[in-house]
């Protein structure tokens, strides 16, 4: 008998650990798993401080605290001109991946399929396995990432349930465009199929791209299920703060998975997070233009490394090609990369059902000091110069 279940039996170590686990032992710079490695705003810190001295420290309720609630309304009021109910279409959660599972566990059935893009945050398909669902790959194409509107609409048929979308997309840093997401909404109308977006780079964008909502399209808001955190926008990754925003009957799907997984998010991290929702949009300006600056900074020194870095509109990523280099995937390169050059990325295979469509790939992290980029920037000098395998 196998004490481990068959749902998990496949499922190795990720990615992440075994790089992470690599840099250390080589002390190499780590731009591989994307965690900032500086401090969240004091005025956050202090807010769960003082939630905690306010004895803040019981069971919240079991949709989230009412006033982190309120304050995620009034957020997607302000920014993607989106009226939500607090009592009934917010789910707060244990950081955003406990809501892509809930959604994934509480909206698809054994035998329905399921839209994914690719390359994908590493959580999301076994999301859809676990749940039974049958997953369905749409694989974006560098350098650009485009969506080809028969190639999608091809996927769609009366088998699918939900299509999965994560933008600002990790690892490509594409945003999608408002034609794009048109197209995905005429699709799940056409289908009548739920649509689940992951947006919590929302506030990490460039270059003047703007950010759209796919839920605040017309036609979306009842078959959409929009998912963020505050961890990737103020920092703080370890608080592990989420949440869903979705008509109820979408919520109510969430929820009764929610209510036997973790029942309820960190109460005092919970009464912090909705203090800087409610912060002045200068912050998420400065946010945005923080990011930027390092991106350009890392883009440049990745050009000097002798590698083609592909700019990114959003996120804190930045893929290059990696295909001149002479080796024989991402894989090798990456670890050859933490090894002898000191510096760690992440191979993106590992985010494709069919590796060898990110085999000639590397993904980099910029949420890093100006420091630790300037480092990383004079090691990766020493690929430029580097006798090829």
């Amino acid at each position: 008998m196998s004490v481990m279940a068959r749902r998990v039996q496949n499922y190795g170590t990720t990615i992440f650990f075994e790089m992470t686990n690599l840099a250390n032992q080589y002390q190499a710079v780590n731009l591989g798993q994307g965690f900032p490695n500086f401090p969240g705003p004091d005025f956050l810190k202090e807010a769960a401080i003082e939630a905690i001295r306010a004895d803040l420290n019981q069971y919240a309720p079991g949709s989230g605290v009412l006033r982190l609630r309120q304050a995620i309304a009034q957020k997607m009021a302000a920014f993607q001109g989106m009226t939500v109910d607090p009592a009934t279409e917010i789910l707060v959660t244990h950081g955003a991946t406990e809501a892509i599972f809930a959604a994934m566990l509480g909206l698809v059935d054994p035998g329905d399929e399921v839209i994914l893009f690719e390359p994908f945050y590493d959580s999301y398909l076994p999301a859809v396995q676990m749940a039974g669902g049958v997953p369905k790959f749409y694989t974006l194409r560098a350098p650009d990432w485009a969506i080809d509107a028969d190639a999608l609409a091809s996927l769609f048929s009366d088998k699918t349930k939900l299509v999965l979308i994560n933008t600002p997309h990790n690892p490509t840093g594409k945003v999608f465009s408002p034609q794009e997401l048109s197209l995905i909404a005429e699709l799940c109308q056409r289908h009548n199929v739920i649509a689940v977006t992951d947006e919590v780079y929302e506030h990490i964008i460039f270059d003047g791209v703007e950010h759209v909502s796919l839920a605040s399209l017309p036609g979306m808001a009842g078959r959409t299920v929009t998912i963020s955190s505050a961890g990737k926008t103020f920092s703080l990754t370890g608080w592990k703060v989420g949440w869903a925003i979705g008509a109820p009957e979408l919520i109510l799907g969430l929820f009764r998975v929610h209510q036997f997984m973790t029942y309820a998010a960190v109460t005092p991290m919970q009464e912090a997070a909705a203090t800087g929702l409610l912060t002045s949009a200068e912050y998420y300006r400065w946010l945005a233009g923080m990011y930027q600056d390092n991106r350009d900074f890392l883009v440049e020194a990745l050009r000097q490394a002798g590698l083609t870095p592909i700019v990114p509109q959003g996120t804190y990523f930045v893929t290059a090609d990696i295909s001149q280099q002479g080796f024989a995937n991402d894989v090798e390169f990456c670890r050859y990369l933490t090894r002898e050059i000191g510096v760690a990325a992440i191979p993106p295979s590992a985010f494709y059902h069919n590796p060898a469509d990110g085999a000639a790939l590397a993904r980099f992290a910029f949420c890093k000091t100006r420091d630790v980029l300037e480092e990383a920037a004079i090691r990766l000098k020493k690929l430029a110069n580097r006798r090829q395998p």
